[in-house]
């Protein structure tokens, strides 16, 4: 099955203090020879390296029950070529999860750990919204949820044709009156849709959604939705209903997704660079961000592929520290280096549900430290209440406690 962000969720907030908390990512390979055993060999030599690279003997039989089975697994993997897979496992925990991917992972990895390692999902899911995608014409409406590279279709909706007379009658009246009889009846489709999309939204069941449908019915749908609908359609392609596959369905909806990633990260980027240059919502390097993630501050998270930093964390509090000190200064307990920064920050990203974008070969934010962050405020710049105005609040809420107890609440 594929993965939610409420089971990503989870695993972010995942920790074994035995450190036997085993990441599996498996991306298929081009067999070179018919016995395909190539990726059940990778697998095995990953498996003993993790077993050796282990400290404790009890630590090592903590893992070696996850690891066997998942050598086991990497057999029956090997004839499945169309999707890759995640799994993660702690036996001592009786944890083990399997979840299917597109076969877009840079390669086959297996760790073992205090923590999942997030890293690969985060690079699929950190910047793609829940989508739909909607199939329209006068009639029908066909709903798919986009996950993945997966395409579910859910209940969609469908407004039986009106029959028509035989003639148009007197002058025409009647051919006159049918048509508009018929123009009012696609109208009326045409809200539903609306309806059903606001709905949707609404419950969170996608963030964005993609249009497919023939010029001719985009030009009557699009009158008819909701500001609300319209501001989270995302991208449009012509679709011929009845003739189009689910095949074309997903590879337009995806074209569309990757061209609106690659614009909102160049567009983040410039913006970021220059919030911070100007001091105002934007924060460049480790340190700064570091403490943003901590302050609650970070909006949007912007990493780069080729991030390369030391850290230190502390295994009482959580803090991270861009400093490598051998005590936390939050709560004065010991700190253990962390060689990968953006592996060990994205469980704050995915709890707090940060917006989180990759970047690639871009040179200004190279300079800044392949790491920014957006912010939706500066805790600096938060001027703290007076004393004179708290009294006058203290003065409303006795005087119109009800309102006051309203307000606060909004």
């Amino acid at each position: 099955m594929s993965i939610t962000r409420e089971q990503i969720r989870e695993l972010a907030e995942f920790e074994d203090s035995s450190s036997c908390a085993v990441s599996f990512y498996f991306q298929p390979s081009a067999p070179r020879n018919k016995a395909h055993k190539e990726d059940t060999i990778l697998v095995k030599d990953l498996a003993r390296e993790a077993l050796r690279k282990l400290e404790s003997k009890e630590t090592r039989e903590g893992a070696r029950g996850d690891l066997d089975r998942i050598v086991r697994l990497s057999g029956e993997l090997r004839n499945n070529g169309t999707h890759a897979k995640a799994v993660f496992a702690c036996a001592g925990q009786k944890i083990w999860r399997e979840y299917d991917l597109p076969p877009t992972l840079a390669g086959t990895q297996l760790i073992v750990d205090r923590h999942f390692q997030l890293k690969p999902l985060a690079h699929l899911l950190g910047a793609f919204p829940q989508l739909g995608v909607v199939l329209v014409d006068r009639h029908r409406a066909r709903f798919f949820d986009l996950r993945l590279g997966e395409l579910t279709e859910r209940e969609g909706l469908f407004q039986p044709l009106s029959r028509k007379g035989r003639s148009d009658g007197y002058a025409g009246y009647d051919g006159g009156h049918a048509q508009r009889r018929v123009d009012d009846e696609a109208r009326q489709h045409f809200k539903a849709v609306d309806e059903a999309l606001k709905a949707s939204l609404e419950k969170g069941v996608f963030e964005k959604w993609i249009l497919g449908c023939q010029d001719v019915h985009r030009s009557q749908l699009e009158p008819q939705l909701h500001p609300y609908v319209s501001q989270t359609l995302l991208g449009r392609f012509p679709a011929d209903m009845a003739h189009i596959t689910r095949d074309e369905i997903r590879t337009r909806a995806q074209q569309i997704v990757e061209h609106w990633q690659s614009d909102r990260r160049r567009e983040l980027v410039s913006q970021v660079l220059g919030q911070a240059r100007s001091n105002g919502r934007g924060a460049t390097g480790l340190r700064r961000v570091l403490r943003a993630l901590e302050m609650g501050e970070v909006q949007t998270l912007l990493i780069g592929e080729n991030l390369q930093a030391h850290a230190v964390e502390c295994a009482g509090c959580g803090h991270l520290d861009a400093h490598v000190v051998s005590f936390c200064p939050a709560c004065g307990r010991a700190t253990q280096e962390i060689v990968d920064v953006g592996e060990a920050i994205l469980p704050w990203v995915i709890r707090r549900d940060i917006e989180t974008f990759y970047v690639k070969d871009d040179a200004e934010f190279d300079k800044v430290g392949n790491i920014a962050a957006l912010l939706r405020f500066r805790a600096e710049n938060v001027q703290p209440i007076t004393s004179a105005a708290a009294d006058q609040l203290a003065k409303a809420g006795a005087a119109y406690p009800g309102r006051l107890r309203r307000f606060a609440s909004r």
